[in-house]
Parts: C-alpha cells; sequence; structure tokens
C-alpha cells in the first residue's frame, strides 16, 4: 500500500455539503476527488480551468459572428443541463435592477 499525506482546508459549509452531495451521487469519495483533482493540475501545469473574472457584459447578437453566437448558445444549453439555473422572477428582478428600471 502507498503511503498518503493530509490535506486540510477549511470551506465553506454550504460549499462543502454541496459539493459532498455532488460527489455522492457520482460514487466519489471526496479523497478521491481531491486527488483527482491533483492530478489534473499536475497533468496541466495549472489548474484544469480557467481562473478569471467572468465578464458581465450584455451581448449584442448583430456584433456577434455566426460562430461566436453558435459558441454563446451552446455554451447557455450547457449550463441549463448543468442545472446552472435561477427562478426566472429572481432573473427578471435581477434584470430589473441591473438595468435601473
Amino acid at each position: 500500500m502507498s503511503k498518503t499525506s493530509n490535506v486540510y482546508a477549511r470551506i465553506e459549509p454550504e460549499t462543502k455539503e454541496q459539493a459532498e452531495a455532488i460527489l455522492s451521487k457520482l460514487g466519489i469519495p471526496s479523497s478521491v476527488a481531491i486527488n483527482m483533482f491533483y492530478n489534473q493540475i499536475i497533468l496541466n501545469n495549472g489548474l484544469p480551468f480557467d481562473v478569471k473574472i467572468p465578464s458581465n457584459k450584455i451581448l449584442n447578437e448583430d456584433e456577434l459572428t455566426k460562430e461566436e453566437l453558435a459558441k454563446e448558445i451552446f455554451a447557455a444549453h450547457d449550463e441549463v443541463l448543468k442545472g446552472n439555473t435561477i427562478p426566472f422572477d429572481q432573473f427578471y428582478e435581477s434584470l430589473k435592477k441591473d438595468l435601473k428600471l
């Protein structure tokens, strides 16, 4: 059996609960997920995802190429499939606030 090391991290309780619920559905223990993450860091020689500040710029369809528009549509569709959605009334109120209506 190979040797192991401990990793100690402080995580917000809600974040931990949500992540562990997803990992449980996948049948992956937290320790295995963390090991997978570390291995991906090694394989990618850095984080295995982009770390950047998201743009809140409202897209104008007229300014996009067909390829850019298709990319945005596919990205939005992927987010819906992942369950990254909010109730419409919450979206509507946020939009009114952002547009100062």
